[in-house]
């Protein structure tokens, strides 16, 4: 059986997304964040960064269990147990990989930091909010000029590379991104939006899911950005 550790946000849903996708089995366990479940022992035996999703598969490789954390690392760890979502070999593997590590590297970072600063800092830090929003949208550019000309990110294929970026576009509003600036990515959007999968992916502890304004009292907010996590270390 597979066991998600995970909190309804952009990166938990890229895995989710996938395990629907591959039509794979699995249980989650919630980790709630926002009153500091990523800092107990057992969690932090998984991931060790304190940062959710983490993923148990317990018939991993030679059928021994195996845990893995950070949602890139779980993404081709699913698609190599699967050979599924990326091609095993060859400049199409890497294809997929060089647009993975753009979210994780780039539009992952970047949009969580326009997003912090326009919805969820104490308080409005002007250089910030532009800072962050502007390059932000440089990298929703980004991919508006890439799927100008492909169907999908990494090529003609659907692949991890667009189940990892899609989560974090769909919250575009809160990166400052009109889809009017981007109209390709708007169409990339709307056809994996439309895919089974992903619905169902979308719907991992969707009873759980708040906005980011509507959770954050002082004791939240220090778990989450505060000294509470360098206390925990």
């Amino acid at each position: 059986m597979i066991t998600l550790h995970a909190w309804p946000t952009p990166n938990a849903h890229k895995v989710s997304i996938m395990l629907e996708e591959c039509g794979l089995e699995y249980e989650v366990e919630a980790v709630d964040i926002t009153t500091g479940d990523q800092f107990a022992p057992a969690f932090l035996d998984l991931s060790p960064n304190n940062r959710m999703p983490a993923l148990v598969d317990d018939e991993g490789p030679e059928g021994k269990s195996v845990s893995i954390f950070e949602s890139g690392a779980i993404l081709i760890y699913l698609a190599d147990k699967t050979g599924k979502f990326m091609p095993p070999s060859g400049n199409a593997r890497y294809e997929v990989m060089q647009w993975l590590m753009f979210q994780m590297g780039n539009l992952g970072p970047i949009c969580g930091q326009a997003h912090h600063f326009r919805d969820a800092a104490p308080e409005r830090v002007p250089y910030a909010i532009n800072r962050f929003t502007d390059e932000a949208g440089r990298l929703y550019g980004v991919m508006n000029r890439r799927l100008a000309e492909t169907t999908y990110l990494a090529g003609d294929g659907y692949s991890i590379a667009d189940m990892a970026c899609w989560p974090w576009v769909r919250v575009h509003r809160y990166h400052g991104q009109p889809w009017d600036n981007f109209p390709n990515v708007k169409r990339w959007f709307d056809g994996i939006a439309a895919r089974p999968a992903v619905q169902e992916g979308m719907k991992l502890l969707t009873d759980k899911r708040t906005k980011t304004r509507d959770i954050l009292d002082e004791k939240s907010r220090d778990i989450l950005f505060g000294k509470a996590q360098m206390a925990k270390r």
